[in-house]
């Protein structure tokens, strides 16, 4: 039976699977009539080896929840996920097609719950019957320019993985305020969350930006960022940690989780400042000063013209930590903060302007 539903309206699903749990929402338009946060059982996301075999009791727990919820899922005309490890990606809405999901499963650039995203969406799209299904700026949006790409041997390109999907967001709804277009202005955007990347945004492009997955850059809660070579180079050959083990310490027990055993910020900020822990206090400090040298590092892409510095992300969230930042980088341009970082917001809001017309839907090939 065909769906019925107002021309005029756009009710759109957004999935965001995470480690083990999926956050989903319902958007009317522009307007939030559903959230939740889906907690799945720890048994089930440690069972399989790998992440893309979670995909049907994640599937079945969103299907559940929404009927549970008593939502009409007859007028959801469009299902949109968090993006995955793909090949390099212009910005924008892309459709899921087969060429994406055997990219996902067979050949994903790398493993995370987020490369569960499209494979949801267009399974719960085809169950439904009349949605499409879409992944909006994933963390492989490339716009860098050639030099950027450059490192110090041609054997390790510099790669553009990044919160593209908050960073343009927050570049979007900025622009907004000022009352111009994105494409016109010249920001740097630092989102501040479990990883830490900077961006600069020329005129609709971010032209540079670190690989905060695995790579470079500021260190963050659970990642170590840039690292010396050479002593990361000796110690994979000193014969006392296997290639798993030092994967780990790059991204999942480096940063705060490596120096002080948590990645929460909050935690290390109260060890800091209420309870006199100097190290915590050196180690909190130090994370803000990374992020204002990839700042300043950033800065001289624009040639000292620059709009604006944006702050956003969880981290954000704290005034002390960004008050830091802030009192290093302020002499360059002026600085904003958008604490947070709505990630679901983003999904729907991007597919609703090309539902509308107003963007392009874009083929992923």
């Amino acid at each position: 039976m065909e769906a019925t539903y107002t021309t005029n309206l756009h009710r759109i699903l957004v999935v965001n699977p995470r480690t083990c749990f999926t956050k989903i929402a319902i958007y009317d338009n522009n307007k939030l009539v559903y959230l939740n946060k889906l907690n799945h059982n720890s048994e089930d996301c440690h069972k399989y080896t790998r992440i893309l075999d979670q995909h049907e009791f994640r599937r079945k727990a969103i299907l559940d929840d929404l009927k549970k919820a008593d939502i009409d899922i007859d007028k959801i005309v469009a299902v949109v996920g968090r993006g995955g490890y793909l090949k390099p990606l212009k910005s924008g809405i892309y459709e899921v097609n087969e060429l994406m999901k055997y990219d996902l499963i067979h050949n994903p650039a790398g493993e995370d719950s987020v490369n569960l995203g499209a494979l949801l969406v267009d399974d719960i799209a085809k169950t439904l019957g009349h949605a499409k299904a879409y992944i909006s700026n994933p963390i492989v949006v490339d716009e860098l320019d050639d030099i950027a790409r450059i490192s110090g041997h041609p054997l390790f390109p510099r790669k553009s993985i990044f919160h593209a999907l908050n960073q343009k967001a927050t570049a979007r709804g900025f622009a907004r305020q000022q009352t111009r277009r994105y494409e016109e202005m010249r920001l740097i955007v630092a989102h501040l969350g479990v990883g830490i990347t900077v961006g600069a945004h020329m005129e609709g492009r971010v032209v540079d930006v670190n690989q905060g997955f695995d790579g470079y850059g500021p260190f963050s809660p659970k990642r170590s960022g840039t690292l010396p070579a050479g002593d990361l180079v000796r110690l994979c050959f000193s014969g006392k940690y296997s290639k798993e083990e030092v994967e780990r310490m790059v991204m999942g027990d480096g940063g705060l989780a490596a120096w002080m055993g948590t990645e929460d910020v909050s935690k290390v900020e109260r060890m800091a400042y209420n309870e006199g822990d100097a190290t915590a206090k050196l180690i909190f400090e130090a994370m803000a000063y990374n992020v204002a040298k990839e700042i300043g590092a950033l800065s001289v892409v624009f040639n000292g013209r620059l709009d604006a510095i944006l702050l956003t992300g969880g981290i954000a969230n704290s005034q002390r930590f960004v008050q830091q930042i802030i009192d290093r980088v302020k002499f360059i341009a002026p600085v904003h903060v958008f604490p947070g970082g709505d990630e679901m917001e983003a999904l729907a809001f991007n597919v609703l302007a090309a539902l509308r017309g107003e963007r392009q839907i874009s083929i992923y090939e």
